[in-house]
């Protein structure tokens, strides 16, 4: 437990039985009450290494990373957490840096914290090139269109549960964590960023760097959702 506030750490996982064990086990030296896993419909052994690693394993077999966020968030609402931190499977950020996430919020500072990999540091090889352009770009319509001065749309994030329910999240691709930015500015959330950093996956090929259609599918998601939302005031 992170102080006084009840944490849960939601990972949305799909075919990560190589990663999702040893992430789950640094994951649980953080401050944090709980961790959930989200089997997003792998055909690996995610979910049994997870739960032998100590995460409770919440089923989601729709497909979409949204999916995935969504029922591990109904499962962390359910369990009273006051804070919902959102990692990657692959092992790609570091939980050691999960204090950094949470102190804006112990502070009372903060509502929605981002992870910013801009601000930190990205690992040789992590992000290719054409990742780190549609970061930048999306990035940059965002802080038009939205007045956030975000530097990255990443996925390792910490929010309030207050703030995470008047959100009403409907996203359920790779835009999820844009559609939580811009709700939570329209919101009047206060939303800080804090240095994070990004590391090549552990093992196993990336649903999304993977492959161009990967990219470009997730790219797409993320510019929708931002036309859709970011507008509105």
């Amino acid at each position: 437990m992170s102080d006084s506030l009840a944490t849960v750490v939601i990972v949305p996982a799909l075919d990560e039985g190589e990663n999702i064990e040893s992430l789950v086990e640094a994951i649980r030296l953080q401050p944090v009450e709980c961790v959930i896993v989200v089997d997003n419909g792998s055909s690996d052994e995610t979910a049994a290494r997870a739960s032998a690693a100590g995460a409770v394993v919440v089923s989601e077999p729709r497909r979409g990373y949204g999916y995935a966020c969504a029922a591990g968030s109904a499962a962390a609402l359910a369990r009273g957490a006051d804070v919902l931190v959102f990692i990657d499977g692959d092992h790609s950020s570091a939980p050691d840096e999960m204090p950094a996430l949470l102190q804006p919020l112990l502070d009372n500072t903060a509502d929605l914290v981002l992870g910013s990999r801009v601000l930190g540091r990205i690992a040789a090889g992590a992000m290719l090139p054409h990742q780190r352009f549609g970061n930048r770009l999306t990035a940059a319509i965002m802080r038009r269109m939205s007045g956030l001065p975000v530097t990255d749309l990443g996925p390792y994030r910490a929010i309030r549960s207050t703030l995470f329910k008047r959100l009403d999240m409907q996203e359920m691709t790779f835009g999820w964590p844009t559609e939580m930015t811009i709700k939570g500015v329209r919101c009047g959330g206060r939303i800080v960023e804090v240095p994070v950093t990004w590391s090549t996956r552990k093992a196993g090929r990336s649903k999304v760097s993977g492959t161009w259609k990967g990219s470009v599918l997730a790219g797409y998601h993320i510019l929708r959702v931002i036309a859709r939302h970011g507008w509105k005031r």
